[in-house]
């Protein structure tokens, strides 16, 4: 395993600053991970899911769309997202600019960026790719949707699904496989059976589920490899 050196950043949109979480590998380079976080906001499990990128070789790099205002509660956090998607064409201005400069601190720009998101930030993260197929190589979602028009993204994906979510009912993971599928875009979605909505997440102590969520990060480990 790599050590990694990770830091808070501001960075610029227009004439704001935004703020964000970068983690470097070891050597100082490697292909970009953006890492877009659910509706609690950028917390200290998608500042760890930017830590273990680096540790894996890559540079990662989350921007905080809440602008240092973190969730807890189930409560909190639909507050904080509505107000996120109320606004939303601020968030993806800042996932705009952000996407600039994680772009800047690759070692290839050329050869473009992965995008994760969770739940909330997965709606973002495939909207990103459909927005800027330019820069976006391979999106990796989590128990997150979202439909639009995917002809113009040039992206391979990686779905990550829970087989009991309110949330994310299962007639939404397919009607978005389908059309990515209609889109010609590469596609691998994978049911989790056994989990619920934030699977991953493990300060959501009530929905972890340990041997999901480690399947589910060696299966992105791989995917990203291949596609970046």
């Amino acid at each position: 395993m790599q050590h990694h050196m990770s830091q808070e950043i501001t960075y610029q949109v227009a004439n704001q600053t935004a703020q964000g979480y970068l983690a470097i590998p070891e050597l100082g380079e490697g292909p970009g991970v953006l890492v877009l976080h659910a509706w609690w906001g950028l917390n200290d499990t998608i500042r760890a899911v930017c830590t273990r990128l680096a540790e894996a070789g890559f540079v990662a790099f989350a921007p905080d769309l809440y602008h240092g205002r973190v969730a807890d509660t189930i409560a909190e956090a639909e507050t904080l997202g509505q107000a996120l998607d109320a606004n939303h064409l601020q968030a993806r201005a800042e996932i705009a600019e952000a996407t600039r400069f994680l772009s800047e601190r690759t070692d290839q720009p050329d050869r473009g960026l992965a995008v994760m998101g969770f739940s909330l930030g997965a709606y973002y993260a495939l909207d990103l790719a459909a927005a800027d197929p330019e820069h976006i190589r391979s999106v990796v979602i989590f128990y997150g949707s979202g439909d639009g028009d995917f002809s113009t993204s040039r992206a391979a994906y990686l779905g990550h699904f829970a087989e009991n979510d309110p949330y994310e009912p299962p007639a939404n993971v397919n009607e978005l496989e389908e059309s990515l599928r209609r889109a010609g875009r590469p596609v691998t979605f994978y049911r989790y059976p056994g989990t619920g909505h934030w699977f991953f997440e493990p300060d959501r102590t009530e929905a972890y589920n340990q041997a999901a969520a480690t399947l589910a990060w060696e299966r992105t480990l791989t995917f990203l490899s291949n596609f970046l």
